[in-house]
C-alpha cells in the first residue's frame, strides 16, 4: 500500500524548508529568511509574468501559489544545491531531522507561505554567496546582504 500524496501546500513548505536548510542553514537566521523571501518573489512573479515564468520556473504556470513556489524550486538552476554534485546536496536530500537549522528552516518556511514574513529585499529575485561572484552581477549593487548572501533586484 503506498502512502498518499502530501498536499501541495505541505509539499511546498518541506521543499523550500529543505532548500534553505542546504543553502543558508549554516547561516544566521536573517539570511534564511532573505533565501525564503526570494524564493516567493520569484513564486509571485512568476503567477504575473510569463517573462518571470521563464526565467524562474522553466515556463510553468502555476494556478496557486504553493504550486508556484515548487515551480521556482524545482527549476533547474535556480538553487545549486539540488545538483547532485553540489557538496552541500546531501543536506537536501537527507536533512538531519535533529538539527536545529531544519527546525528553524521548517519555521521560516512556514512563516514565508502562510504570508506571516515581509519582504525585506525588496523585491529582490536574483541572489549569490559573497564567496563567488557570477558574471552577471558584474557592476551591480546588492539591494541587500545578509550571512554571506547577495541579494539583487533586476
Amino acid at each position: 500500500m503506498s502512502a498518499a500524496p502530501m498536499p501541495v501546500g505541505d509539499a511546498a513548505r518541506e521543499l523550500l524548508a529543505r532548500i534553505l536548510y542546504a543553502e543558508a542553514g549554516t547561516r544566521p537566521v536573517r539570511a534564511i529568511e532573505a533565501l525564503a523571501a526570494l524564493a516567493m518573489n520569484r513564486a509571485r512573479e512568476t503567477m504575473a509574468s510569463e517573462e518571470a515564468r521563464l526565467r524562474f520556473s522553466a515556463g510553468k504556470a502555476s494556478p496557486s501559489l504553493p504550486r508556484a513556489v515548487i515551480a521556482v524550486l524545482r527549476a533547474p538552476f535556480q538553487f545549486p544545491v539540488l545538483h547532485p554534485r553540489h557538496p552541500r546536496h546531501g543536506r537536501f536530500v537527507a536533512p538531519a531531522e535533529d538539527d536545529a537549522a531544519l527546525a528553524i528552516c521548517r519555521r521560516v518556511a512556514h512563516r514565508a507561505l502562510s504570508g506571516a514574513m515581509r519582504d525585506t529585499l525588496g523585491g529582490a529575485t536574483h541572489w549569490h554567496d559573497d564567496g563567488r561572484a557570477p558574471p552577471w552581477a558584474t557592476g551591480l549593487i546588492p539591494v541587500a546582504e545578509c550571512g554571506g548572501l547577495a541579494f539583487y533586484r533586476m
